[in-house]
């Protein structure tokens, strides 16, 4: 079991909460190649920021110029990764409009260009996240998959079964997915859509895929891995409590007082839903001043009632 890389959000604490909680691998947030290479500070400082604990733990890069990306994957390796991963599925058109992400799907020799310099740059095993292809019914990220494995050497595919034309809609293709499987000598990984224990195994069991990714399914409910290794997929209001005050504590060790309390309104609903908090009492948390007033607040959560939280497997 992995934890995705989750752009904007896949920071060091994020990461390292997914491993406490039984995620053999987690990967990073995607880091631009050319952010690196121009010394982009809070690149530098935040987005390969490792800590010591999180260990194994991949950095996921993306960007079209081989150059590039081989200096970017040595810093990468000098940061303290133990892989590299090469984002060559997002469907953003930000990301696509650079020639990078599910652009590389119709540019094969320049992905095989790219991955091959991430190798030799970094020194590190280098897997490839990507979909099935562009547009729906476009095979073209099978056909690359396999030639970034035979061709470029590449350590592993993370495979997305749906086109990047569609986005995060549509019904993943988990036969394509076992054929990719069968026809590839490296481990190949399924992601896309995973947002419970159970549309894990699912998708385990029908595309013949040797590890699963969870992306969002994992927000705000890290125990998601406890699950897939035989947990209940129960948790009670005290343990999810206890969880949102450590991420609390990690965020400001992190980001500091001020932007911690600022960046954590986007974490907050994950963890309120669950305790039932919502409307205008989970309205409170995104005003709140500061965190000392976040943490008031979840202090009266503590005085009230502690039901047990529904499984979700």
């Amino acid at each position: 079991m992995l934890l995705a890389p989750l752009a904007g959000i896949g920071n060091w604490f994020v990461r390292l909460q997914a491993r406490r909680h039984g995620a053999g691998l987690a990967v990073s947030e995607m880091v631009s190649s050319f952010a690196i290479r121009h010394g982009n500070e809070r690149t530098l400082r935040e987005m390969l920021r490792i800590h010591p604990d999180e260990h194994p733990v991949s950095i996921q890069l993306f960007g079209p110029d081989p150059e590039v990306m081989a200096g970017a994957a040595r810093a990468a390796a000098e940061a303290g990764a133990d892989l590299i991963d090469l984002n060559m599925g997002c469907p953003v058109p930000k990301i696509c409009k650079t020639g990078a992400g599910a652009a590389l799907l119709r540019d094969p020799e320049r992905a095989l260009e790219v991955a091959r310099a991430a190798i030799e740059g970094s020194g590190l095993p280098v897997t490839v996240k990507l979909r099935s292809g562009v547009e729906q019914g476009d095979r073209s990220g099978v056909e690359l998959a396999r030639r970034l494995v035979g061709e470029a050497g590449v350590a592993g595919i993370a495979f997305h079964p749906r086109s990047a034309a569609v986005q995060h809609a549509g019904t993943p293709d988990y036969g394509l997915a076992r054929e990719l499987a069968a026809t590839i000598d490296v481990p190949m990984i399924i992601s896309g859509g995973l947002r419970t224990a159970a549309a894990a195994r699912e998708a385990y069991e029908r595309s013949g895929a040797d590890a699963v990714m969870i992306a969002r399914g994992a927000l705000g409910r890290p125990w998601v891995f406890e699950e897939l290794t035989g947990g209940s997929g129960r948790t009670s209001r005290a343990r999810i409590l206890a969880e949102l005050r450590w991420v609390i504590d990690r965020a400001e060790e992190h980001w500091g007082h001020e932007r911690a309390g600022r960046n954590l309104r986007k974490f907050y609903p994950w963890y309120l839903e669950q305790l039932e908090i919502t409307g205008p009492d989970a309205d409170v948390y995104q005003r709140a001043a500061s965190l000392d007033e976040v943490r008031d607040l979840l202090a009266g959560v503590d005085r009230g009632p502690v039901p047990e939280a529904p499984s979700r497997a």
